[in-house]
């Protein structure tokens, strides 16, 4: 089948737009009706007249953009109409409610990755592969050397390094972003855990959208309440503390005495000098794709031709080369507001 020689999703200033169905997919800017695939901030922003997401990721949606948004809710795999084309959601994997938006329009597919990923992860409902004729994917972990080593139990990994700490009467303070890794740490943990894990108050709301979700999380209590009930220059021992990477110049980490710490990230992988200088332990948990995933992606989705963003140069020549008609996301431009559509 031929593709239509106006492209169905185009790249402008504010991001994806398709034109037929008079919607934006995670708008940099504010617009009439935004799509989201999902409440990290670089794909949900604020201003947006009506947003649309999965059903559970409403919960985190509004706790990052506002409990009086407009915001409608679909369920995995299920079609509806905008304009002249048909939508549905499908399980990114990436974090709860994170979806792949597919869009069809006269017999012909395209799907929109948002962050996806393929491991396991107890936290959020597993990746599903869809079908298509155009993918634009996500490549953050876009290069070879970013492979992850599957099916390592994290929780049970995470737990002995705390214990080990705790022995020694040291406090194990794990980074991890507030949105998305710190949950599912926290659910990795859940089978291990006897004791509650300390949680930063900016991981706290975004927790609480998971367990109202019915995702199972280990025990968790305040870390500022926490530090509230010690007693003059008392400070905590053997606690496993979970905190964004944004918080090491908050006062309270002088609370914590002796304490050791640890970053859970796909950019542990290989990056021996980087984690040395700044971290005693480096756990690769990634909520993105790899190199393998993404490659695997591609080809079971079908697609004749992908448009990459972010880290797209060496993924569009690796595609390229096993040719897959593949292009940055930035050769979807467009003159206007979905007027002059072409392919560059």
């Amino acid at each position: 089948m031929p593709f239509h020689s106006t492209p169905l999703i185009s790249w402008t200033d504010k991001g994806l737009f398709c034109e037929a169905g008079g919607f934006y997919i995670d708008p940099h800017r504010a617009v009439d009706l935004a799509i989201i695939t999902h409440a990290h901030s670089d794909h949900a922003r604020r201003g947006s007249k009506k947003y649309i997401c999965v059903n559970t990721g409403i919960g985190l949606l509004k706790s990052r953009l506002g409990s009086k948004i407009l915001v409608e809710g679909q369920e995995y795999g299920k079609s509806f109409e905008l304009g002249r084309v048909k939508v549905s959601f499908h399980s990114a994997g990436h974090i709860l409610g994170s979806a792949q938006v597919r869009v069809e329009y006269n017999n012909e597919v395209w799907v929109a990755s948002g962050d996806y990923k393929r491991d396991a992860d107890p936290s959020c409902a597993p990746f599903e592969t869809v079908p298509c004729d155009t993918f634009i994917t996500e490549a953050t972990f876009g290069t070879p050397k970013f492979v992850w080593e599957k099916n390592l139990p994290h929780g049970k990994m995470i737990h002995e390094w705390w214990k080990e700490n705790a022995a020694r009467g040291v406090n194990s303070l794990l980074f991890g972003y507030s949105l998305g890794k710190a949950q599912r740490i926290l659910a990795e943990l859940a089978p291990y855990a006897h004791r509650p894990v300390l949680i930063h108050k900016t991981i706290h709301d975004l927790t609480e959208c998971y367990r109202e979700e019915g995702v199972r999380l280990a025990p968790t209590k305040d870390l500022e309440e926490s530090l509230k009930f010690l007693i003059f220059n008392e400070k905590l021992r053997g606690e496993l503390i979970l905190a964004p990477p944004s918080i090491v110049s908050e006062k309270w980490i002088e609370k914590l005495g002796y304490y050791k710490t640890a970053f859970a990230s796909g950019w542990m992988k290989g990056s021996g000098g980087f984690r040395m200088a700044r971290y005693d332990h480096g756990f690769v948990m990634s909520d993105h794709a790899d190199w393998n995933d993404l490659n695997q992606t591609i080809a079971e989705s079908g697609a004749r031709r992908v448009f990459v963003q972010h880290r797209d140069g060496v993924l569009v020549r690796h595609l390229r080369k096993n040719g897959i008609e593949a292009h940055p996301v930035e050769s979807l431009q467009s003159t206007g507001q979905g007027e002059n559509l072409r392919l560059i």
